[in-house]
């Protein structure tokens, strides 16, 4: 447990204040507003310009902090924050009240980044601003979650856009005593540290504690004075490009998150990754096993297996982590020795089955020591059945075992103060702790006028912001020659305002509006229906083309023609992702098809009243409809592909049609009163049925109920004994699978249905290992069929199966031969399959 907070105080606490520091370390302020008035009063230039409780209670004076004690409006003001605290730790939660006997243990949930707050700068983008919202909706349902990731020194780097519209990278020091985080301290008020052998080394690692409401995030820092320089830095930054350092990284995530688990006396029910980058948890989960029990390598993996949950936010093969097959034999070779498991064994784990490659798969290593695979939406779940097809030879696509939970966002991280008003007078205070049964935006209490009136105040409000940060851009590069438009005074607070901003790189295609200049020029400066676009986001530094696609936008916004309507603000992070979603009026997001895993970017404005204009890919193929948004390429699906810029015309003439005739006729079709009726209307439609159902309080309470709770009984129920007689089971059906073989296939009609018979000869197998299935496509005849056969009779090693399906030509149906056993989760954990010919 983390030592008391004020041992790490410059300042120590008045006994008024007593409380403060606790409040302060916990990461529940950023999205809790109601404790703002308080950091903010003592010291309002330093939270406005940090948002940084931590640092705030750190930088204030000593003499700051004894006139604060002796303010009675301000101890007024911290007794009901710490009244609140307090009653939210103690209360009831969705998870304790709905499943009181569930989960014994925590869920440990390992992530490479986490994106919690801007102060605390840990992320690059969709997946640690994932992680971290999921986390926080964890915490208001009670849900028992450790997560476990990286103190990076530098994090992300930080972005500057020079007068070329060159993209320049700083990499600025966090100073771990200025985040809002906590040396993690055993009973001894010893800083727990764990440690990782690399070649000729040990790298010790120090550990940091973050609290996010109920939950605890734990965090491995290698800069350690004791280690070697150069292991100093393996945590230096986010993603570093260098693979072998990237590699050192994922081993102190994986091996080390699991070993400081493990010191802590942490069992946990579940475990769950976030992509192939933690994989190596799953592989130090079997070490310990291996050795607490003396359990071989197999019996351990598929003891342990059946509790870990894999999720793959990957759309393309090409961003899978991949490591040199040397690389990995040069840092596991001692490690493989202590389990007993041969290198080449262990490299076939990493790579497709049946051929040799020179790079170990990360994602491959994850899928074959997990229970269970996700991905994160229904088209991204299509997609990861392509891309790990290679690893289910033989397997059709729909039998692939990837299921998906769809992303989702803290609702309460985002909202504006004028959304979080009206949600709170039609749904209540704690609306998004339960289960959102009833979130509603009722008329009769929420009129019109009112919705009209909070989009004005958001957008006010986001001009406003602009306006501060272009001056300091144009003050800092002299941006363009005029100095107004440079500086966002051109822009109109009542002006259609469209929001495009996420990491810059070609498949997102950020310059789809630039397809078609003149084109975009006649929007913007239409007089009468104006439209202007507000731009964010960072191209990663070794991605040249990203990098060209900021300076091609840099290079249009100069054009003396376009008069201001288009601005791009620097420094793409989650504060200034905050002040866009809640002011833009319409979010634009137009990736290549079908290259968005999820986008959770475009759910931020829902709870905001902002709309969406987006490629029907990721989330909006789910959620779209033509009362809550607009869709580029509704037909778009994988069969459509065949090169990936094949459609980027076509699409960017849509997306300019849509623009043209539906979004800024809608928007400035004003009714006597002055209201857009229409365009409230799908505010009213967006709000009220996207918001609760792309949160990630339903995310969070999907993976509970669909994975983690049943995954823990599954884990259950393998026993020592249970999962050695299955390891003794797989290896006979190795030995004897290639003696198995179809007989002859016949069937007699049975009114509208077909008795279908086939033999097999199994040798001397237990006809109770396997499952004989019948199995049709999808035709003129109907939709698929799949059906088990039941065995009659056996002479000489010759079963017979039969069944009945519906009528169709005999040559539709195939019979296939799978593995059997209800124990395991097939075909994920033993993907044999024998079709006859």
């Amino acid at each position: 447990m983390p030592a008391p907070a004020g041992l790490y105080l410059h300042w120590k606490l008045p006994g008024e204040l007593t409380g403060l520091a606790d409040l302060a370390l916990d990461l529940r302020w950023t999205w809790h507003h109601g404790s703002d008035v308080l950091w903010r009063t003592i010291d309002h230039e330093c939270w406005d310009a940090t948002h940084n409780a931590w640092l705030v209670l750190n930088s204030v004076s000593g003499k700051q902090l004894l006139t604060l004690s002796e303010d009675a409006e301000f101890i007024a003001l911290l007794t009901d924050q710490l009244a609140a605290y307090i009653e939210f730790c103690q209360s009831a939660t969705w998870f304790g009240s709905t499943y009181p006997e569930a989960l014994k243990g925590q869920v440990a949930y390992f992530c490479m980044e986490y994106g919690l707050a801007a102060c605390l700068p840990l992320y690059s983008g969709g997946l640690g601003v994932l992680a971290g919202d999921a986390l926080k909706a964890a915490s208001d349902l009670g849900v028992p979650v450790i997560a476990v990731g990286l103190l990076y020194q530098q994090g992300y780097f930080r972005q500057e856009v020079n007068t070329d519209g060159e993209q320049v990278e700083f990499y600025p020091y966090n100073d771990p005593t200025m985040l809002p985080l906590m040396p993690l301290r055993d009973d001894q008020e010893d800083w727990v540290r764990v440690a990782v052998d690399l070649p000729g080394r040990s790298v010790r690692l120090r550990v940091w504690i973050a609290r996010i409401g109920r939950c605890r995030l734990l965090l491995l820092d290698s800069n350690d004075p004791r280690n070697e320089p150069k292991d100093r830095g393996i945590t230096s930054e986010l993603y570093s490009g260098d693979s072998e350092k990237r590699l050192q990284q994922e081993m102190m995530l994986g091996l080390g998150g699991w070993r400081l688990l493990q010191r802590m006396g942490i069992q946990p029910s579940v475990v769950h990754i976030n992509e192939g980058h933690c994989a190596f948890a799953l592989l130090e989960q079997i070490r310990a096993l291996c050795n607490a029990t003396g359990m071989g390598f197999e019996t351990a993996r598929l003891a342990t297996r059946a509790a870990n949950l894999f999720t793959t936010h990957t759309s393309v093969a090409s961003g899978f982590d991949l490591f040199p097959v040397k690389l990995i034999s040069l840092y596991f070779s001692d490690y493989l020795r202590e389990v007993g498991l041969d290198l080449n064994d262990f490299l076939q784990l990493g790579q497709a089955g049946g051929r040799f490659s020179d790079n170990f798969n990360m994602s491959y290593l994850a899928i074959r020591l997990s229970g269970r695979l996700n991905a994160v939406s229904r088209v991204h779940q299509e997609v990861s059945r392509h891309i790990f097809s290679d690893l289910f030879p033989q397997w059709p696509l729909d039998d692939i075992p990837v299921d998906y939970v769809t992303n989702g966002i803290h609702t309460p991280s985002w909202d504006s103060p004028e959304a979080d008003a009206i949600w709170t007078d039609a749904c209540g205070k704690n609306r998004w702790c339960g289960s959102l049964e009833k979130i509603c935006l009722p008329s009769a209490t929420i009129s019109d006028e009112r919705l009209w009136e909070m989009r004005s105040k958001q957008r006010h409000r986001l001009i406003r912001f602009l306006r501060e940060r272009l001056h300091t851009q144009h003050c800092e590069h002299g941006n363009g020659t005029n100095a107004e438009a440079s500086c966002g005074l051109l822009l109109d607070n009542e002006a259609l305002t469209l929001g495009f901003a996420r990491r810059f790189t070609d498949y997102k295609r950020p310059d789809l509006l630039l397809r078609d200049e003149s084109r975009l020029l006649r929007l913007l400066n239409d007089r009468d229906r104006p439209l202007q676009v507000v731009m964010a986001g960072k191209a990663h530094p070794n991605d040249l083309h990203g990098k060209a696609l900021i300076r091609r936008w840099k290079q249009f916004i100069k054009r003396s023609d376009m008069h201001g309507r288009v601005v791009f603000i620097d420094d793409y992070d989650l504060d200034v992702a905050t002040e866009l979603i809640q002011g833009v009026d319409v979010w634009l997001n137009t990736p290549r098809h079908p290259w968005e895993a999820c986008g959770t970017s475009g759910m931020k404005v829902l709870v905001n009243g902002g709309l969406n204009l987006s490629q029907f890919d990721g989330w909006w193929a789910e959620a779209w409809r033509p009362e809550v948004g607009w869709a580029i390429r509704r037909d778009a699906s994988l069969s459509r592909l065949s090169n990936l810029s094949e459609y980027d015309e076509e699409d960017a003439t849509e997306l300019f049609t849509i623009l043209e005739q539906q979004v800024i006729p809608d928007f400035y079709d004003f009714d006597s009163a002055g209201l857009p009726r229409k365009w409230l209307a799908m505010i009213r439609n967006s709000m009220e049925t996207l918001t609760p159902l792309y949160s990630a309080n339903r995310m969070v309470r999907e993976y509970t109920e669909q994975f983690y709770i049943p995954m823990e009984k599954r884990r259950q129920e393998r026993s020592t004994q249970h999962t050695q007689s299955l390891v003794l089971q797989l290896q006979q059906l190795q030995k004897q699978w290639p003696l198995l073989r179809f007989g002859l296939m016949d069937c007699v009609e049975h009114g509208d249905n077909l008795e279908v018979s086939v033999q097999v000869y199994m040798d001397e197998l237990d006809p109770g290992l396997l499952k004989l299935e019948l199995v049709a496509d999808e035709s003129e005849y109907g939709g698929r069929v799949v059906m088990e056969m039941r065995g009659e009779h056996a002479m000489s090693g010759n079963y017979l199966f039969r069944c009945r399906v519906p009528i169709r030509p005999l040559e539709h149906y195939t019979p296939r031969l799978v593995v059997g056993d209800c124990r395991l989760n097939l075909p994920l954990e033993d993907p044999r399959i024998l079709w006859r010919s």
